[in-house]
């Protein structure tokens, strides 16, 4: 696994630190940097020539909120995965932020371990919830969210197999091996069914998936 780049984001002083002496020790993490606020997060992807694999987010912070920064960073910088690491434990706000397109959402009562986990997910998967929100997201999908249902796009046959190895955690190389196709066809793949399901990340579109019964559980 390459070295990442990390942001940590969050208006309090301690916690950064914190997280910062955890995230320093993981083997894959290269650079590291810190952010108060949205605000200041937004400068500084600017500013930085060389831009994080990572952020970590917040979303109660002042002058500029995660939620807010979520949506600059998908509309300047749509390559760099946001992890949100908040207490914000309720369930609207999750499957809110969700919808705004992060590719993971973690606890601040989380394992340090978990947070390795978290990240090396983030980069090899593209997306890391842990299960209770993962069974909230599909809860949420079988008890209600039908009215926003989709109509499902015209996917080819090896779409919908690359989509249904997306949805069981399969890693590009991996769903590669599988059908027996180079890693560069399945991004192609991926693109494609980004652009046809018009959603924003890979957990958009394991949430798509079960929602149109494209893959079921």
């Amino acid at each position: 696994m390459e070295k990442i780049n990390v942001v940590i984001t969050d208006d309090h002083r301690l916690f950064r630190k914190g997280i910062h002496s955890i995230v320093k020790d993981f083997e894959f993490v290269n650079e590291i940097y810190e952010a108060e606020n949205g605000l200041e997060l937004i400068k500084l992807l600017h500013d930085l020539e060389v831009k994080p694999d990572v952020v970590l987010l917040d979303i109660k912070m002042p002058v500029m909120d995660g939620i807010e920064a979520t949506q600059k960073i998908k509309e300047q910088f749509p390559d760099v995965k946001i992890l949100i690491l908040t207490m914000e434990d309720d369930e609207q706000i999750i499957l809110y932020m969700i919808n705004k397109g992060v590719n993971g959402y973690l606890l601040k009562n989380a394992d340090p371990d978990e947070l390795e986990l978290a990240l090396s997910q983030l980069i090899e998967k593209e997306f890391y919830f842990p299960s209770d929100i993962s069974n909230l997201v599909l809860r949420n999908i079988h008890n209600g969210s039908r009215k926003e249902i989709s109509l499902n796009p015209e996917l080819s046959e090896r779409e919908i197999q690359v989509l249904e190895l997306i949805c069981k955690e399969n890693t590009a190389q991996e769903i590669a091996e599988v059908l027996s196709i180079s890693k560069r066809t399945v991004e192609g793949h991926k693109k494609r069914l980004l652009e046809k399901t018009e959603t924003k990340n890979m957990a958009g579109l394991v949430v798509f998936a079960f929602k149109n019964k494209i893959v079921h559980i």
